[in-house]
């Protein structure tokens, strides 16, 4: 582990800051810790946070360097591999709040029970326990 490391904030580029900003509150069931124009943050836990940034804010960033994140629109960029301590309680939650659904819970390969969604820009989260073995 590096040391150094005091959090952890995965940030996911958004057509729409707002849009995002409600989806998630919705689906998190929190307020975000910080929301201004340019971005929206969650705290998942004390050492992790979820962060929405607009395509054109980070385009600026990136310059010419990389594609621009319009490009992506729609395409599956990143996983959000959330555990949960009642999975069916998420599920039904994400259905609600207009999340599409990708794949319902099922026992995986790897041990989880899992289920899947997409946000509203593309971007698949996801749903988990471990399996009673």
């Amino acid at each position: 582990m590096i040391k150094s490391i005091k959090q952890v904030e995965f940030i996911l580029y958004v057509n729409d800051q707002e849009k995002s900003r409600k989806f998630y509150e919705k689906l998190l069931r929190k307020n975000p810790v910080l929301n201004v124009p340019g971005m929206t943050e969650y705290l998942l836990s004390p050492t992790t946070k979820l962060g929405l940034m607009p395509n054109k804010g980070i385009a600026k960033i990136l310059g010419n360097k990389t594609p621009h994140p319009d490009m992506g629109n729609g395409i599956p960029r990143c996983e959000l591999y959330l555990y949960a301590t009642d999975i069916e309680l998420e599920f039904n939650n994400a259905l609600n709040c207009g999340a599409r659904l990708i794949s319902p819970i099922e026992p995986r390969d790897w041990g989880d029970k899992v289920c899947y969604f997409a946000d509203p820009d593309g971007h698949i989260f996801a749903f988990a326990e471990k399996q009673q073995l």
